[in-house]
């Protein structure tokens, strides 16, 4: 018999939270005469862990789909997927833009190092492409005093028959917690591609779900915003809960317990008793670990469900195996399920926020000796 801790991917949840997210953005339309954006579906890091196969099913009716690498895009086109699909970092060698030719791959051009390879390139069918700008968040993209010059050369490249539609781009540092700065950016934005024509992308999942802000970012044209984390279920705010927002997670982490015993007061559980009993405590163990995906760094007190009742983790994360308060479930046996998070537990980012860290890390670092079930409904 496999160890009893299984992820499970709801297919269902995906399509609800696509639906959310367009529901934020038609409750922002400005009296009629802006136009919906469109929606690219963020599918990278294996669609933060939850299976690219699965986002194409999963977010099926979203308008395009976009992702960092050209191995996962193939295997969407392999996969039936049809519509639009960008890679957020574009390509890395000229090699590549055979591969975006053969399957009509749009790209992000950030660099003059792209543009020179695409100056010698020969596709068989104009490439569709998104200039980045570089507005603030100092990763990627042509700064603003030569974003314009970056863009005449894809212009260029357009007349040529190499590049096809274009667009202009740029990515928010601070939508989650500062108005101020992303307010600053989008000041950025318009100052540097004032004029140009093309359709626009700023908005990320914490842009995308604050009320009206797509609507301030550009004066007009098609628009594009590329949610990612709100699209599985997890928050990008630090103060608003995914339930909240009307999302509804997409992975649940479930295990059993496995060993139940009384820790004798001044006794201490796990690697370095870090947690000591301060009087008789019952202790369960969870047949999930660092090597399951589930954070090594989680402090004792990180949330957890163990029959349908929130209680804590206790000690030291092994590698397989975690400690849990069953005081809280006097009725917890061997066998009891546990919810680590997502369903019927601790939202993810409960545990990444008790653990330091983000819902991000968590969902991305499922381990691949876990199995996974897909539920469709």
């Amino acid at each position: 018999m496999p160890r009893p801790i299984s992820a499970h991917i709801s297919l269902s949840a995906m399509r609800h939270n696509l639906l959310a997210v367009r529901r934020c953005l038609d409750s922002a339309q400005v009296a009629g005469d802006r136009a919906r954006p469109h929606v690219w579906a963020v599918i990278k890091a294996n669609a933060y862990g939850h299976g690219i196969l699965n986002a194409v099913q999963g977010f099926g009716a979203a308008d395009g789909l976009a992702m960092l690498d050209l191995n996962e895009a193939v295997r969407c086109r392999e996969a039936g997927w049809n519509g639009p699909i960008l890679l957020l970092e574009g390509f890395f060698e000229p090699a590549d833009i055979r591969v975006l030719d053969q399957h009509r791959i749009s790209v992000t051009v950030h660099c003059a190092e792209q543009f020179d390879m695409l100056e010698k390139a020969r596709p068989g069918r104009p490439l569709d492409a998104m200039v980045k700008l570089d507005s603030g968040m100092n990763r990627l993209g042509f700064q603003p005093g030569a974003y314009r010059q970056a863009y005449a050369r894809a212009q260029a490249l357009q007349q040529r028959g190499v590049l096809g539609a274009l667009g202009r781009m740029t990515h928010f540092a601070r939508a989650d917690d500062d108005a101020q700065a992303t307010a600053q950016q989008i000041a950025v934005f318009g100052e540097a591609t004032q004029g140009l024509p093309g359709s626009a992308s700023l908005c990320n999942s914490a842009a995308t779900l604050t009320e009206g802000l797509w609507a301030h970012c550009v004066p007009g044209g098609e628009q594009w915003v590329r949610p990612g984390i709100c699209l599985y279920g997890a928050s990008p705010f630090d103060d608003r809960p995914a339930a909240s927002l009307g999302l509804r997670p997409v992975m649940t982490l479930r295990s059993r317990l496995i060993n139940t015993h009384v820790l004798k007061a001044g006794a201490s559980v796990g690697y370095g008793y870090t947690y000591t009993a301060p009087r008789d405590t019952r202790v369960g163990v969870v047949a999930c670990g660092y090597a399951d995906g589930y954070p090594r760094h989680a402090p004792t007190g990180t949330p957890i469900c163990v029959d349908g009742v929130m209680t804590r983790t206790l000690g030291r994360i092994s590698m397989d195996m975690l400690g849990v308060d069953l005081d809280p479930v006097p009725g917890a046996a061997v066998g009891s399920e546990v919810v680590l998070w997502g369903e019927g537990g601790p939202s993810v980012d409960d545990v990444a926020r008790a653990s330091g860290t983000v819902g991000y890390e968590l969902l991305c670092a499922l381990a691949p000796r876990v199995p996974v079930q897909v539920h469709t409904e």
